[in-house]
């Protein structure tokens, strides 16, 4: 199923069981014991003493549901509308780097469940596999993720080359001027493997990274590259390279949001970095209605950080969010099961979503809306 297509209506009953019980903590603990344990500290962790990582999934806990009844919800539309266009479901992959540490078949299989399962993936810049090999295994809508570096050459060259690939968007995370401290990746004395590479930042730096590089000398080189200095004209000058949409990841306050928009952002994306960068910052979902009221439908809004169940993305959805970015998740299901672990976990959380939307009386995504909470006082 491509973007643009609608999505047919999800029959409830027998017939509509599209996917087994979605049981994450299962699959995180099959990941944990095939992983090791330097590459499950570098998905798990966050920074320094984790409380946001914890608190993302706590602020969902404490939003409570007020179900509506007798709302005919015979059969239910899932679909949303972002950038324009028409996708099956809210449910959409947020940017992870690495995946050929869990999987040999890497963002090729992750690639490849995304199309399965009518998901849209955004691409790391720091995938393993180049933005033209994951464009050349599946026909799933792909969102490239960039940065602007202190080299604007290579941020140039890397974005020329994601549009020659044909993404439809780029996802340009604003939350990182500096790596934050990850104390698990310090312990872990991280390094990529020496076998993987970062195809497409590799393909963008050109000679400015030497051809033999791997592992440590591929970290130091993106830590070289970082550019704390960026402001909002960085953005215009971003936008200057290219007519494709520019989605802003790591907003976390409406004022932010306003001046992005300004800015001629075609989106933002409410994300605290799951727990990565600043630590005791605000939850991500917490974050959400003051962005969602400071954008005021002027471009698409999505939720990134803690989604873990169906019931999240109703959350989310009745905030204000457009869709949602799972991040965690996907790579326990790639770990456990590459492709298919992939596809599991998205069927997975779209049927959890179409049975909290029947549950909650909610025929389709546009009926979802703000009184289906209780708000924490």
């Amino acid at each position: 199923m491509t973007a643009a297509e609608p999505a047919p209506a999800i029959e409830w009953g027998p017939a509509g069981a599209t996917a087994p019980p979605l049981d994450l903590d299962a699959l995180e603990a099959e990941a944990r014991e095939r992983l090791p344990p330097m590459a499950y500290d570098f998905f798990a962790g966050g920074a320094h003493d984790e409380i946001t990582l914890r608190e993302n999934r706590r602020a969902f806990h404490r939003l409570a549901l007020r179900p509506r009844v007798l709302r005919g919800v015979g059969s239910r539309d899932l679909s949303t509308t972002l950038l324009g266009g028409r996708r099956p479901h809210p449910i959409c992959i947020s940017p992870m780097a690495f995946h050929g540490m869990a999987h040999k078949d890497g963002e090729l299989a992750t690639a490849r469940a995304a199309a399965a399962t009518g998901t849209t993936l955004a691409v790391s810049l720091f995938s393993n596999a180049a933005i033209e090999e994951v464009r050349a295994a599946s026909d799933a809508p792909l969102w490239s993720h960039v940065y602007v570096f202190r080299d604007r050459g290579v941020t140039r060259e890397l974005v020329e080359r994601v549009e020659g690939a044909g993404v439809e968007a780029l996802v340009v995370t604003v939350d990182a001027p500096l790596y934050g401290h990850r104390p698990r990746d310090v312990r872990n004395g991280f390094r990529l493997p020496a076998h993987l590479d970062v195809g497409t930042l590799r393909a963008a730096a050109g000679g400015r990274l030497d051809p033999a590089a791997t592992g440590a000398e591929l970290d130091e080189f993106f830590l070289s590259q970082v550019d704390p200095a960026l402001t909002w004209r960085d953005v215009d000058w971003l936008r200057s390279l290219t007519s494709l949409p520019l989605l802003l990841k790591g907003i976390l306050r409406g004022d932010d949001a306003a001046i992005a928009v300004e800015h001629g952002a075609a989106g933002v994306i409410v994300s605290n970095h799951g727990g990565r960068q600043l630590d005791t910052a605000v939850p991500s979902v917490t974050a959400l209605p003051e962005v969602v009221d400071a954008v005021a439908g002027r471009a698409d809004v999505l939720l990134d950080s803690g989604v873990r169940r169906g019931t999240d993305v109703l959350k989310a959805l009745a905030l204000g969010a457009r869709a949602v970015m799972v991040g965690r998740p996907v790579i326990w299901g790639l770990a456990a099961g590459g492709e298919a672990g992939v596809a599991q976990v998205l069927l997975g959380l779209r049927a959890e979503l179409d049975l909290a939307m029947a549950l909650s009386g909610a025929s389709s995504t546009a009926a979802v809306s703000p009184d289906l909470l209780a708000l924490p006082s």
